[in-house]
């Protein structure tokens, strides 16, 4: 018997995974420690590395990814604009 996949559990993590990796790219690009950016938006450190690393999973609302890019000071569709590279990750294969 196969078993069964949850495909659309993992786009989910897939989508999550890039946009804590743009978010942590633009902390990057301004020269921004984790712990500085934590601060500027009122998190603790922790949770906005595991919002970086993809496992703040479905826990992360709009208001937090506004809050972000305003500490970052990008437009926030920066952090949910995918290239078609980016968005072909999202195809899950079962072969």
């Amino acid at each position: 018997m196969k078993k069964e996949v949850d495909v659309v559990g993992i786009r989910r993590d897939i989508f999550y995974r890039q946009i804590g990796a743009k978010i942590a790219y633009y902390r990057t690009l301004y020269g921004m420690e984790q712990s500085q950016l934590a601060e500027k938006i009122h998190i603790s450190q922790s949770t906005l590395s595991r919002i970086e690393r993809g496992k703040y999973g479905e826990n992360i609302s709009i208001a937090m990814l506004l809050d972000i890019a305003e500490g970052l000071e990008i437009d926030p569709s920066l952090l949910t604009t995918f290239t078609g590279l980016e968005k072909e990750m999202w195809r899950y294969k079962t072969y």
